[in-house]
């Protein structure tokens, strides 16, 4: 069995918003990135030697606008699926991700007032509807969404057999990026406890490395360490009645 190649594709900057390139028997991509995108994504993979139209399936990690804005417009693009979570059905239907965004702290209360982030993107209806747990092996790769639920109800990271972790906003670099390699919120999570507790159970299937939807790949050893401290910074602000949680999310 030959490893499953994971190639970012830069969507804004350099790093600052990234979809994925999967590279089994067949191609996936991991997100769709913002509103607009979707020929910079189709150009990329055409760029790395792979026929847009041969491209298996479009997974979506999440309902936030980074990342589902070019869902419609990529299918249409390549014909290839879409995959997305039941619990976030509600932005893919509307196109519009649940208002207002919780952040996480002062780099999410600054970006919650770009406009950019509260725009409507093209509605659509994944094709492969995820509800648990599902193998990717039937399009090509080696490979299974994960449900990560926390950053959105709806999140899902994607866990190749080699143990590639494409994990969304899971966790992200600092700053967006700008600092490679150092762990740190993205944002906003819906629910930073329960995030935390799906980024855990994923780190207790030993990845390799994570890939990430804003920053650079990160080591997971490093990102273990960040967890301890993310957990005993939540539970502080739990004890202060500062930790905000979307309601039924």
């Amino acid at each position: 069995m030959s490893r499953t190649k994971i190639i970012p594709i830069p969507v804004l900057g350099r790093h600052a918003v990234n979809a994925y390139l999967l590279l089994g028997r067949r191609p996936v991509v991991v997100d769709a990135g913002t509103p607009g995108s979707a020929r910079t994504i189709h150009d990329h993979i055409a760029r790395h030697g792979v026929d847009p139209a041969d491209l298996a399936l479009i997974v979506i990690t999440h309902g936030h606008i980074d990342h589902f804005g070019s869902a419609a417009e990529l299918h249409r693009l390549t014909g290839a699926p879409l995959a997305g979570h039941v619990a976030d059905l509600g932005p893919y239907r509307t196109g519009r991700v649940r208002e207002p965004y919780l952040p996480t702290g002062p780099m999410g209360r600054l970006m919650a007032r770009n406009r950019k982030l509260h725009v409507q993107a093209e509605a659509f209806e994944p094709d492969v509807l995820v509800k648990g747990e599902t193998d990717l092996a039937d399009f090509g790769i080696e490979a299974r969404i994960m449900p990560t639920p926390g950053h959105t109800a709806g999140s899902v990271s994607v866990l190749t057999d080699d143990g590639d972790l494409v994990a969304g906003d899971l966790v992200a670099n600092s700053f967006m990026g700008l600092i490679p390699g150092k762990p740190a919120n993205p944002p906003f999570h819906d629910d930073p406890r329960r995030n935390l507790a799906s980024l855990r159970a994923m780190l207790d299937l030993n990845p390799r490395a994570l890939h990430i939807g804003h920053g650079t790949a990160l080591d997971p050893e490093r990102v273990r360490r960040w967890a301890t401290r993310e957990q005993i910074r939540l539970d502080r602000r739990e004890a202060r009645g500062r930790l905000h949680v979307r309601s039924g999310g």
